[in-house]
């Protein structure tokens, strides 16, 4: 079954500094109604205008993403997004009153607790998932960067980064499921080289950082002269010298810390695309950059298959849920009347079904002798019985019960269906079924071209004895 879009179940509140900016920043999180998306809205401005969280509109991305549309500006919103995408929550409107996110401890820690506290709402919508169908490889050859997008059956990320660091090293991370996203990833903090401190000061880059919100990481033993001026950028009255590691002996949350909060930053830039994601990535020192630009890439990719028509897996060598002798137990048509060969899936909302057409079909002696075409009215009674099928495992009897057309609508013909195609149909309940009155969208394809929709009324009758 498809999942369900989500929300919050109610409005979480988040106050602390920009980390860039300094700013104090008082920021909601409110629940929105289905296919919504996530939206800024910055109340500081005259009108509130909101923004799309989205890839198109990333407009910076120096020590964190910024997107700019209309004159509206919002920054540093990776871990947020990161939150957003980890637990699943798929429409939200973000209200805040400055240009810059809070930066709280430098993870998502504190976002994806507060909405594990508020609990999500499961909204009547369906939700897109961006389904990986075939290798995709982002390069940066410049700075030797990469990302790699695989085929799977769920969402997972492997992660390398190398900053040819002695403290450091080269690090590996890995999320195998979206479900460890808030033990495994969100609370890994944001991080910085001791020796990049002053000219990040200089350039008013890290007002609101300070040993609470930041991993400082220390290449070489360092002077007292050097840790008395840092310490008084961070209006702190001292710090610890250390040989090599971290300022102040902070302790790590994880031996990996680093790349893994290189993956939650990777997350949080892949959340822009709009669309959550099935699929393997595997990514070599990733950043925002290459993160945004992949974004924008996959979110027309994803947006031209939300557009597109879908058409069911069809893998020949797979076991069928009904042969001809399991649908002929369910239907009462019979040769030569009988258009279904295989059902290949059935759920409480769709069916998918296969019928193979050859030569030998009755209907090519007279439709046409010099150029034979299947009917698009047996085409159109193929696919009704497909829906038959879905329709009558609503009963406990199914022998004992028949479906009737009641009503066929919006039917397009899109191609012509020869001997050798095999036709694979897809039905799918456009409203639950009341009072025995069936409502399906019908689609046959043949491979990934659709050939044939419509929406088919059915009724499911009692047979008579």
């Amino acid at each position: 079954m498809q999942q369900k879009q989500h929300t919050l179940h109610h409005e979480v509140t988040f106050s602390g500094k920009g980390l860039h900016t300094g700013a104090e920043v008082t920021m909601t999180v409110c629940p929105a109604p289905a296919n919504h998306g996530i939206k800024f809205q910055r109340t500081d401005l005259p009108g509130k205008p909101a923004i799309d969280a989205i890839a198109d509109y990333v407009s910076a991305t120096a020590r964190g993403t910024t997107l700019t549309h209309n004159d509206v500006r919002i920054c540093t919103i990776e871990h947020l997004m990161a939150a957003f995408l980890g637990m699943e929550i798929d429409n939200a409107l973000v209200k805040i009153n400055t240009a810059e996110a809070p930066v709280l401890d430098g993870s998502a820690r504190q976002y994806v607790e507060a909405f594990a506290q508020a609990g999500l709402e499961e909204q009547d919508e369906k939700r897109f998932i961006f389904e990986i169908r075939e290798k995709f490889v982002y390069r940066d050859e410049q700075n030797n960067k990469e990302i790699v997008f695989l085929p799977d059956q769920d969402f997972s990320i492997d992660l390398m980064i190398d900053y040819n660091s002695q403290v450091v090293g080269n690090q590996y991370a890995r999320l195998n499921k979206v479900e460890d996203f808030a033990g495994q990833v969100a609370p890994c903090r944001t991080f910085v080289f001791f020796h990049e401190l002053e000219p990040l000061f200089q350039n008013n880059l890290i007002k609101g950082g300070d040993m609470e919100n930041a991993i400082v990481i220390v290449e070489k033993p360092v002077t007292s002269e050097e840790l008395h001026h840092v310490a008084a950028l961070f209006n702190k009255p001292t710090l610890e010298r250390v040989p090599a590691g971290y300022l102040n002996n902070l302790e790590l949350r994880f031996p990996n810390e680093i790349a893994r909060h290189k993956l939650l930053d990777l997350m949080g830039d892949l959340a822009l695309i709009g669309f959550p994601i099935k699929g393997k990535i595997i990514a070599t020192k990733p950043g925002h950059q290459i993160n945004t630009e992949v974004a924008k890439t996959l979110r027309k990719l994803a947006k031209r298959e939300a557009l597109k028509p879908v058409a069911p897996r069809y893998n020949p060598n797979e076991e069928p849920l009904f042969d001809i002798n399991g649908i002929r137990k369910l239907l009462p048509h019979r040769p030569p009347f009988l258009l279904v060969d295989k059902i290949l899936q059935r759920t409480n909302e769709y069916v998918v079904g296969v019928k193979n057409v050859t030569m030998n079909e009755p209907f090519f002696v007279g439709h046409f002798p010099e150029e034979p075409v299947m009917p698009g009215v047996l085409v159109i009674e193929a696919m009704a019985q497909v829906g038959g099928i879905l329709a009558l495992s609503t009963v406990d009897d199914p022998e004992n019960y028949s479906t009737y057309f009641i009503k066929i609508d919006k039917v397009k013909f899109k191609r012509k269906i020869v001997p050798g195609d095999t036709l694979i149909f897809k039905l799918e309940l456009l409203e639950p079924i009341r009072r025995g009155i069936v409502n399906m969208l019908g689609q046959a394809f043949v491979g990934d071209v659709l050939v044939t929709e419509g929406e088919l009324m059915a009724q499911i009758v009692h047979n008579k004895k």
